[in-house]
C-alpha cells in the first residue's frame, strides 16, 4: 500500500531524487511521508500528511539533508496513527540506521518486549520501529552492516518489503517478503521502490526481487542473495513503457486521462489475439492449460466485479466456473483436484488477498494462472501461467482502463478454455470494432448534464442483470470510491427483496439495459418499480429495448455483441463517478482511506 524509494549514486542531488520519486508514488496512497539521506551522519525528515508539507518543511530549513545514498517513503497508517513520530524512516537511538518498510510485522509486539528488557527505549506506535533497533543491537554485537540487517530481518515474522540505510556506509540494503521490491539499474547509480514509476524518469532496466531474497546496492553494483547468503543470478527486465506515459497529459485528473486510454488499452490487450480470416481467438502465451474441469476465479475489489463477469462466461459456454472473493477463498477455499484451474485476477499482480488465495489452491494441487497488468509482478511468476491484459500503466487509485482491459481478456479467455465454435466468429468482429465503439461513447458522453441534476442526492443505486450485474456493481464501486457519497450495486431482481425499503424520489437509479431479451425486459419491470416509488431513473442503454421510455435520462452506448455490451455500459458509469466527484471536488486521483495496490491482508 505504501511507497518506497531508495538511490544510491545520485550526489548532490540525492533528495531531489528521492522526492520526486516519492511523488510518482503518491497515487498509492499515504498520510504521512519522509526521507533519511546518509553520508557520514544520518539525516531524517518526515511529516504528517500530503508530501507539500514535507516538502515545505525541507524547504524552510537552513541545511537540507545530504548524502550520496537516501531512501523516502509514503505511509498509510497501519499501526499508529499518522504522525510525525509514527511516519517512516523509523531510526534506532543513536541514530545510526533508519529504516522504510511496506507490509506488517506479525511478531512486532513480542519483538519490542523483548529489545525493552534490554533497555531500548521506543517513541512510535509502529510495528516497523523494531527493524532498526534490532539492527542496531547487531551492530552494537560487533556484525557488520550487512550481517547486521541480515540478523534483524532473519527475526522478522509477518510481509515485509525493507530499504536499509546505515550511517557511514554507501551501500542500501533490502528484503523483501510477500510485499513487492523492484531494483533499478541506471548508469551510475541504483535504485530501489515498491514501483517502477519511482525511478522509471531514470532508468527503464529493473529486476523484481522475489520472497526471500535480499538487495545490497551501491552507486556502481548490486548484489542479490537468497536467506543463506548464496548469491541469485537474476535477469533484468526492460520496462516497456515510459515516464511519460504515467504523466496527465493535459487531463485534469489521471483518472480522466485513463477512461480515455480506454480504446488504446483495448487495442493492446487485443493485439495478436484475433484471427477475423480463421475466427478464431489464439493467446500464445496459453498454449496450456489444457482443458480444466472446472475453474475458480478469485480476486478483490473490481478485479472480483471482472472476475464475476468471467466466470459467467465460461458458465454461459458450459464449463463450470464460479467466482470467490481472495480474502474469503484464502481461509475457506472451495476444494480443488489437478483438474481445476484457479485464476487469480489482479491488476497489480501483488494484492496481498489474492496471492494468499493463489498460494492456498497451489498448495492443494490446483493449476494456477494469473491475469494482471504488471509483467514481473509476484502473481505472473508464481502462478504457473499469466496472462496480461496489456493496458499499460494506471496511476488513479481507482481502477477505469484496467478493468475494461480485464473483461475483454477474460473474453479472450473464455474462448480459449470454453473451446472454439462458430460463437467466436461472431464474437470476434465485435471486438475488433469495441475500440471504436467505446471512443463513441467518450465522444458523446452526456454524463456531465445527468450528474448535475443529481447533486445532493442521498443515496445512489445501480442495478442489472446477466452480464450487467457486475458493471453494476463496479459502477456503485466506482462512485462511493471518489465521490464519497453512498451507493450500492444490486443484481436488478434482488430488489424487490429489500432494497425497494430505501428507494424514495432522493435515491437516482442507474439501470443497464442493452438488447431485448427476457433480461432486458425484467430489466424494465424492476425500473418501472423504482419509477412507481418516485425514484429518478438513469438508463444505460444501446436503444434497442423501450427502457428510455421510462428514464429521466439516458446514457447511449453504441449496439453491440451482448457479451461487450458491458463494456461500453461501465465506461458511461465510470464518467458518472468522475463528474460526480469533480463537482463535489473531491480528491479524485487519491482518495482517502483507499490505495493502490493494498498488499496487506
Amino acid at each position: 500500500m505504501c511507497g518506497i524509494i531508495g538511490v544510491a549514486g545520485c550526489g548532490d542531488e540525492t533528495l531531489s531524487v528521492v522526492l520526486d520519486g516519492l511523488s510518482t508514488l503518491e497515487y498509492r496512497g499515504y498520510d504521512s511521508a519522509g526521507v533519511a539521506l546518509t553520508d557520514e551522519t544520518l539525516d531524517v525528515a518526515k511529516r504528517e500528511g500530503r508530501l507539500s508539507v514535507l516538502q515545505s518543511a525541507l524547504e524552510e530549513r537552513a541545511d537540507p539533508p545530504t548524502g550520496e545514498v537516501g531512501v523516502g517513503h509514503t505511509r498509510w497508517s497501519t499501526h499508529g496513527p499518522p504522525t510525525d513520530v509514527n511516519a517512516h524512516p523509523h531510526t534506532d537511538q543513536a541514530g545510526r540506521v533508519a529504516v522504510v518498510h511496506n507490509g506488517i510485522i506479525e511478531n512486532y509486539q513480542q519483538l519490542r518486549d523483548d529489545l525493552r528488557e534490554e533497555g531500548v527505549e521506543f517513541e512510535s506506535d509502529t510495528d516497523t520501529e523494531v527493524v532498526p533497533k534490532l539492527i542496531a543491537a547487531a551492530l552494537d554485537a560487533g556484525a557488520d552492516p550487512e550481517t547486521a540487517v541480515r540478523e534483524g530481518v532473519d527475526r522478522l515474522a509477518g510481509s515485509y518489503a525493507l530499504v536499509v540505510t546505515i550511517a557511514g556506509d554507501d551501500r542500501l540494503f533490502a528484503a523483501r517478503n510477500d510485499s513487492p521490491l523492484v531494483l533499478g539499474i541506471g548508469d551510475g547509480a541504483h535504485y530501489l521502490a515498491s514501483d517502477v514509476p519511482a525511478f522509471l524518469e531514470h532508468t527503464r532496466e529493473v529486476v523484481y526481487l522475489n520472497d526471500g531474497e535480499f538487495a545490497t546496492v551501491s552507486a556502481d553494483d548490486y548484489r542479490v542473495t537468497d536467506a543463506d547468503g548464496t548469491r541469485v543470478e537474476k535477469e533484468s527486465t526492460t520496462v516497456n513503457w515510459s515516464a511519460e506515459q504515467t504523466g496527465k497529459g493535459g487531463y485534469d485528473h489521471f483518472m480522466l486521462k485513463e477512461i480515455h486510454e480506454q480504446p488504446t488499452a483495448l487495442r493492446q490487450s487485443l493485439s495478436g489475439r484475433t484471427d477475423a480470416l480463421d475466427g478464431r481467438v489464439t493467446l500464445e502465451e496459453l498454449d496450456e492449460p489444457g482443458d480444466p474441469r472446472r475453474v475458480q476465479f478469485v480476486a478483490a475489489g473490481t478485479s472480483y466485479h471482472a472476475a464475476l463477469y468471467g466466470a459467467a462466461l465460461l458458465r454461459q459456454a458450459g464449463v463450470p466456473a464460479q467466482a470467490s472473493l481472495s480474502s474469503e477463498y484464502a481461509t475457506a477455499p472451495a476444494p480443488v483436484s489437478t483438474d481445476t484451474l484457479v485464476v487469480g485476477v489482479t491488476q497489480s499482480g501483488e494484492t496481498a488477498d489474492t496471492l494468499s488465495a493463489l498460494r492456498e489452491a497451489r498448495d492443494r494441487g490446483a493449476e494456477t494462472l494469473a491475469v494482471t497488468n504488471v509483467v514481473g509482478s509476484t502473481a505472473a511468476r508464481e502462478c504457473a501461467h499469466a496472462l496480461y491484459i496489456r493496458a499499460g500503466p494506471e496511476i488513479c487509485v481507482a481502477a477505469t482502463k484496467t478493468f475494461s482491459s480485464q473483461l475483454v481478456t477474460l473474453n479472450l479467455l473464455a474462448e480459449h478454455l470454453a473451446g472454439q465454435d462458430a460463437g467466436t466468429r461472431k464474437l470476434i468482429p465485435a471486438l475488433r470494432n469495441l475500440p471504436d465503439d467505446l471512443q463513441a461513447v467518450l465522444d458523446q458522453s452526456v454524463a456531465t448534464t445527468v450528474v448535475d441534476d443529481y447533486l445532493g442526492k442521498e443515496s445512489f443505486f445501480f442495478i442489472g442483470r446477466g452480464l450487467h450485474h457486475p458493471v453494476a456493481l463496479e459502477g456503485a464501486l466506482k462512485f462511493k470510491e471518489i465521490t464519497y457519497e453512498h451507493a450500492e450495486g444490486f443484481a436488478a431482481g434482488e430488489l424487490k427483496h429489500g432494497t425497494l425499503a430505501l428507494v424514495t424520489p432522493e435515491t437516482p437509479v442507474f439501470a443497464v439495459v442493452t438488447g431485448e431479451g427476457e433480461r432486458a425486459h425484467k430489466t424494465i419491470g424492476n425500473v418501472k418499480e423504482v419509477q412507481a416509488r418516485g425514484a429518478p431513473v438513469v438508463a444505460v442503454t444501446d436503444g434497442v429495448s423501450e427502457v428510455q421510455r421510462y428514464a429521466d435520462h439516458v446514457l447511449a452506448v453504441p449496439e453491440t455483441h451482448e457479451r461487450l455490451a458491458p463494456v461500453l455500459a461501465n465506461v458511461q458509469l465510470q464518467l458518472v463517478a468522475y463528474h460526480m466527484a469533480d463537482r463535489l471536488s473531491r480528491s479524485i486521483d487519491k482518495p482517502r482511506n483507499l490505495a493502490k495496490s493494498v498488499t496487506v491482508e
